[in-house]
């Protein structure tokens, strides 16, 4: 498809990207209270925690998180509101351990754990949708588009939106480790070590902290966590294998992909342009401004322009455009 043109404009002050990558998460709250928790049985034993927002219609919009998120992370709200306002019903879930409720197995998520997502999409199956719509921020922008691209799509998904996404998780991993974004890297380290240190005392034949300060990348972590407790090789076999950008010319739905010039987050390889150019499918928007996951709009009731984007993309597929 033809590369889109991006409507949105950043406000006064916001024509940075560290700005709109931080502020949302600093200064951005929306309810949580109609939400309706459910917890679903994994065939491995484990569980997922998905939170509903339901009664608008027979549609239902699927929203993922992002690493070290969860299904009430402001962004992820946004979207669901969107979505109900257009006579949607919303379903967020939470990746395994990240609902305030450690999941059972020593394995924990991961950018390719796309059997997690169709379990998600089967649960909702089950509930009566027949039209299913994805919308992924980050890590789980890449869990959507992934599981479009390389696995056997359920017939009800009509279309997919993601945001921010590291198509190639080795150039963004590696884009992460460099200085100017040492507080980013620090802060996810941090989260990560938490379910680690648990892991450690649950597992401990099979986990260890012991030197944990020391992991200072996502390579270091990737190599010693993510790959043996996820079966990969290591680092970068799980990179390879999990990055969607590899996949995305095999989308046969309708797809938007959303990625700012100033995300600090990603790296050329983030940006698919020929890989758009050449599909019918995948529609990719390049935002001169918008961070990671900031694309920060002023109003009254905190809506930001990921919501109405991605509402409308939605909504042009249910109309045939």
């Amino acid at each position: 498809m033809p590369l889109l043109d991006s409507a949105y404009q950043a406000p006064f002050g916001f024509a940075n990207g560290y700005v709109q990558s931080i502020y949302p998460t600093l200064f951005r709250r929306l309810p949580t209270e109609h939400l309706q928790r459910q917890s679903i049985e994994l065939d491995d034993g484990d569980f997922l925690d998905l939170d509903w927002s339901r009664g608008f219609g027979d549609q239902l919009v699927i929203v993922s998180h992002g690493l070290e998120g969860h299904s009430r992370r402001p962004y992820v709200l946004g979207v669901m509101r969107q979505a109900n306002r257009q006579g949607l019903d919303a379903l967020s879930w939470n990746f395994r351990g990240c609902s305030g409720r450690p999941n059972r197995l020593p394995r924990s998520y991961h950018s390719g754990a796309t059997e997690d997502l169709a379990a998600v999409i089967q649960c909702a199956r089950q509930q009566g949708y027949q039209a299913i719509h994805l919308v992924g921020f980050s890590m789980g922008g890449n869990l959507s588009l992934l599981h479009a691209g390389r696995d056997s799509l359920d017939a009800a998904v009509r279309s997919v939106v993601a945001f921010s996404v590291p198509c190639d998780l080795r150039s963004s991993a590696e884009q992460l480790a460099k200085r100017r974004n040492r507080v980013f890297m620090w802060r996810f380290l941090r989260d990560l070590q938490r379910k680690m240190s648990d892991k450690a005392q649950r597992f401990p034949e099979l986990v260890s902290v012991e030197r944990y300060h020391q992991i200072r990348t996502f390579k270091q972590f990737d190599d010693r966590y993510t790959a043996p407790l996820h079966g990969f090789e290591d680092a970068h076999d799980y990179w390879q294998q999990s990055s969607c950008v590899h996949h995305l010319k095999n989308i046969r739905v309708p797809a938007l992909l959303v990625n700012a010039k100033d995300d600090p987050f990603l790296a050329k390889a983030c940006y698919p342009t020929e890989i758009a150019r050449a599909s019918r499918y995948l529609h990719l928007e390049q935002p001169r401004y918008g961070g990671h996951v900031g694309f920060v709009t002023r109003s009254t009731d905190q809506t930001y322009w990921m919501e109405q984007r991605a509402l409308a993309f939605i909504q042009a597929v249910n109309s045939g455009q």
